[in-house]
């Protein structure tokens, strides 16, 4: 008969024992366990408990672990996408984008090499300011599109736009597109230069005036 008594016990089969393992005791082994089912088992049970709250937040705490860790399993646009769908607002929903935007930053990267030109380049930069990609991209933009070939300076645009085309029709062969700057704030003329292109095209492009005893300099591309 002890024998009998002491295994109810431990079933909580009688009245004083099921007291002690009503829901605080189930709370316990639920949080215990911290999965999903425990917690949705004492839901089932308790709903309206205290403890009610902290089983829904601890829910959506496992689950938001559960398709995150699946996003970085994938490691994929794809799926950190899904992720961000799940869980708008979960705890790794700013690093599901920053995800997102390191490989779709990467992929227009692959993109520009591809076909790189001033213009792609440029571009690229507008829409990834920031980054590693970036920083290669200014470099490459330097490296082909860094410099003009300054030919000279006018008090007013029509004699700069004058000397434009004087040079033009020269040494049109030689030169690149030239072009009339106004003036930046920082000097009150304006000023004949080429396009933007590498420091070794300027200073092809300043070579024939040079040997005609005309003044021409390269400067790099402050903006």
């Amino acid at each position: 008969m002890p024998l009998r008594r002491f295994s109810l016990g431990i079933l909580c089969s009688t009245v004083f024992l099921l007291s002690a393992c009503g829901p605080g005791y189930e709370w316990s082994h639920a949080s215990s366990l911290n999965t999903v089912p425990a917690y949705q088992q004492f839901l089932s049970k308790y709903p309206n408990d205290p403890h009610a709250a902290a089983a829904h937040r601890r829910i959506a705490q496992l689950e938001d672990q559960k398709a995150w860790t699946r996003a970085q399993i994938a490691s994929t646009i794809q799926g950190y996408e899904q992720y961000l769908r799940g869980e708008p607002s979960g705890s790794h929903a700013q690093a599901a984008r920053d995800e997102i935007l390191t490989r779709e930053r990467a992929a227009a990267w692959q993109t520009v090499q591809a076909n790189e030109t001033p213009q792609s380049l440029q571009a690229f930069l507008d829409k990834y300011p920031s980054g590693p990609e970036a920083d290669q991209a200014r470099s490459r933009l330097t490296e082909i599109a860094g410099y003009r070939a300054e030919f000279g300076t006018a008090r007013s645009q029509r004699l700069a736009e004058r000397e434009r085309d004087l040079l033009a029709k020269r040494f049109g062969k030689e030169l690149r597109q030239v072009v009339v700057l106004k003036p930046d704030g920082k000097d009150r003329d304006f000023r004949i230069t080429s396009v933007p292109m590498s420091e070794e095209a300027a200073g092809e492009a300043c070579a024939p005036l040079q040997l005609e005893g005309r003044s021409c300099t390269v400067v790099q591309v402050t903006g």
